[in-house]
């Protein structure tokens, strides 16, 4: 095999340093043994159910808010259908006052002739029928109207049992984080970009998202991801965010066996050094853009640049990789979805 001069070769390397074209791989998250999320398997575990838990939780507060705003004005209209039932109810008791007070006896006793006697007779009877349906008619109006106030007070329970469930969430991400020795407030450096509105994903009727596996070619390697997390990459890339994608990789903790996880490289073509210039605002917006849309896409967390994004609790420090530019997430921002 013939040797290049030394100065076309060192040509090469300039030309590919350059470009940016070096092989993805050669410093490719997951590649200096920290499984590519730059903590440990009990980290990530423990940020995954915290983060899962807090989302899962703040979307049946949602729900409960909207059934209770849907109860309230269910009994709104029964409280406005009371005061016409009680008001015929109330005249159908003055109706049997007036007729019926002597009962039938009287009746015969006072009547001219059969005929009067039966026509009295039928008075009472009408006037018995109509005061069993007014009454019947209140009683159901009160006992639906008692139904949805107790709804509601179930509603109100539900939703601070959600925000203790949320509250106790966000406590565990923080305190994993601060064993982790990382998790002081770090915002996020530089906020431009990434305002483009991303079309959601598909929500179950009370506003939850169902499970998803690993069902769907990842078309940035030959794994598989799930349909959230393909239709976050496609929104991004529709959004602008073209640079090399890696998602569905084998290791042992994290999201990406999992189908859930990508990494979008910094540089355009592939997993560089540490981010500078033109690549460190195009991770600074592609972060941006996933956490302004975090609902449509249903992001679980964010991480870029040394620093990690919950829903929870924003932006904090996150510096356990090993010191590389991948394990540091300072060369590509780290997407996880539920």
């Amino acid at each position: 095999m013939p040797v290049l001069p030394k100065t076309m070769a060192a040509i090469l390397v300039a030309l590919v340093a350059a470009t940016g074209l070096a092989s993805p791989a050669r410093a490719a998250p997951g590649s200096s043994g920290d499984d590519g999320e730059g903590g440990s398997k009990s980290l990530t575990q423990q940020l995954d159910t915290a983060s899962r838990g807090y989302l899962e939780a703040r979307d049946k507060l949602a729900g409960s808010k909207k059934k209770q705003t849907d109860l309230a004005t269910r009994l709104q209209r029964i409280d406005t259908e009371m005061a016409p039932r009680q008001a015929a109810f109330d005249q159908v008791v003055q109706e049997s006052y007036r007729a019926g007070r002597l009962g039938p006896m009287s009746a015969l006793l006072t009547a001219n002739s059969s005929a009067g006697f039966l026509d009295r007779a039928q008075v009472l009877q009408t006037v018995a029928a109509r005061q069993q349906k007014a009454m019947h008619d209140l009683q159901t109006a009160r006992e639906t109207q008692g139904r949805a106030k107790a709804a509601i007070d179930a509603t109100v329970r539900d939703q601070q049992k959600q925000v203790a469930v949320m509250a106790a969430r966000k406590a565990q991400a923080e305190a994993a984080l601060k064993t982790a020795n990382a998790g002081q407030d770090d915002p996020q450096p530089g906020d431009g970009g990434g305002s483009s509105k991303a079309t959601s994903v598909n929500r179950n009727s009370d506003g939850s998202l169902s499970p998803e596996g690993c069902t769907v070619n990842d078309p940035t390697t030959d794994g598989c991801i799930t349909p959230r997390m393909l239709h976050a990459m496609q929104q991004a890339k529709s959004a602008g965010f073209t640079h090399y994608v890696a998602c569905f990789r084998h290791q042992n903790s994290g999201e990406h066996p999992k189908g859930r996880a990508c990494d979008f490289a910094a540089d355009k073509g592939g997993f560089g050094g540490v981010a500078s210039g033109a690549s460190k605002d195009y991770g600074n917006r592609l972060a941006n853009y996933f956490i302004n849309n975090s609902d449509e896409l249903g992001v679980l967390y964010v991480i870029w640049f040394r620093r990690i994004w919950l829903p929870s609790s924003g932006w904090k420090a996150y510096t356990k990789g090993n010191g590389d530019p991948s394990s540091e997430h300072e060369n590509h921002v780290h997407l996880s979805v539920r």
